[in-house]
This record gives C-alpha cells, sequence and structure tokens, in this order.
C-alpha cells in the first residue's frame, strides 16, 4: 500500500512515516496542502495521512479538492481541534475517519487497516485462496497450517492481489503501490518479484497468472 503524509510539523511527519515504512507501505511525505495537491496530481497513492492545519492550502481544502477530482484514496484527518463541527465537516467532505491529537502511533495503523479492509469489501484482517491465509495485520502467510517465508517486497506483492478478489492487478498499478519517491519500483522488478512469488505459492496449487495487456492474477491450480 501506498501512503501519503501531509503533516506541517517535522517531527510529527517524520514519526509517522518511519511508523507506517515500518508496517510495510511505501510512504512519501509533504509539508503543506499545495504539495499534497501536486503529489497526488503525478501519482497514485491507496490512502493519505492528511492533517488539517496546513501552510498554503487547508486540509479541508485538499480534502473537497481530492474528491471533487474523483480520487478515490482512502483520508485519515488529524485535528488538533477535537470539536464537533470540525470532526462533522472533515467527513461530510470525504474523510473516511478521523483522529484528534495527540493520539497513539498504534491506533493510527489500525484505523489505516480497517478503512483499506472496509474499502477492499473484506471485513476480516484475514485473506484466504485454497489452502492460503494471509493475515493482513501481522502479515504472515500460512499454508496448512504452516508459515510460509516471504520477503517484504513479495508480502506486500501478494497482499496486493490477494486483495484484488481474484481480478486481474495492472503492472502499473503493482509499480505504483510498490514504490516511493525514495524507492522506485521497475516494470522489470515486478516481473522478477512475480516469478519469485509464483515459484513459492506453487506448492499450495496457488499460481500468479499473466494476462497479457490487463495485469496479473492469483489463480488455484
Amino acid at each position: 500500500m501506498r501512503v501519503l503524509v501531509v503533516e506541517d510539523d517535522p517531527a510529527l511527519r517524520l514519526g509517522i512515516t518511519r511508523m507506517l515504512q515500518a508496517e510495510g507501505w511505501q510512504v512519501d511525505a509533504v509539508t503543506d496542502g499545495e504539495y499534497a495537491l501536486s503529489a497526488t496530481a503525478t501519482e497514485h497513492y491507496d490512502a493519505a495521512v492528511l492533517d488539517l492545519g496546513l501552510p498554503r492550502r487547508s486540509g479541508q481544502e485538499v480534502l473537497l479538492k481530492w474528491r471533487s477530482q474523483g480520487k478515490d484514496l482512502a483520508v485519515i484527518i488529524l485535528t488538533a481541534n477535537d470539536g464537533l463541527s470540525s470532526r462533522l465537516q472533515g467527513l461530510n467532505n470525504g474523510a473516511d475517519d478521523y483522529l484528534p491529537k495527540p493520539f497513539e502511533p498504534e491506533e493510527l495503523v489500525a484505523r489505516l487497516r480497517a478503512i483499506t479492509r472496509r474499502r477492499s469489501g473484506n471485513a476480516s484482517n484475514v485473506l484466504a485462496m485454497g489452502a492460503l491465509s494471509f493475515n493482513t495485520d501481522t502479515k504472515e502467510l500460512h499454508f496448512d497450517g504452516e508459515r510460509l517465508a516471504l520477503s517484504p517486497r513479495e508480502t506486500a506483492l501478494l497482499e496486493l492481489l490477494m486483495s484484488s478478489h481474484g481480478t486481474a492487478v495492472p503492472k502499473t498499478r503493482i509499480i505504483s503501490a510498490m514504490s516511493s519517491w525514495e524507492s522506485n519500483f521497475s516494470a522489470n522488478s515486478v516481473e522478477i518479484y512475480i516469478l519469485k512469488l509464483r515459484r513459492k505459492l506453487a506448492p499450495a496449487g496457488v499460481t500468479i497468472v499473466t494476462l497479457r495487456g490487463v495485469g496479473y492474477a492469483l489463480e488455484a491450480l
């Protein structure tokens, strides 16, 4: 998952970024509302952590602009103002959730997980296919009760494929989800990791099929 952090406080921005990266997510961070709009104009994000009190453009303005442009990324707003009117305005403008400052880091991660599960149509934190089960919270893959070891990149790719309900995931979508400004993921890298993951899934009776011109999808053998 690729996340945009929009926060003008340097210490908080760095803390949130590192915390989300520790979850295995690709994270970009910007300092104000204008930069947030510029980032989403050229990149695809699955979610955003959006402070409301931003320079140049407020978080509310950014949120309204995203929704008017049809951008469907999940948004958690952060606010030092815990008043009801502020919360309602953010939710009415299209936010999925909000957190008042100060907050516990674990709660932010848990809320992001819950939002992305709901949006993907998965009420549970466990994705299953045949004898495979993948826990989106612990990032562990099991086959017949035994844990299969995956690298962080393989884990991110598997989660993306399993959460797509058997539909094909375009190569461009994989590249975007597994990239950040600090770490580019190329088209060749996609093919390399598809091959690695395909080999590890074969004993479980699951493969990754290539749909030319469309993308990749999981399929039972």
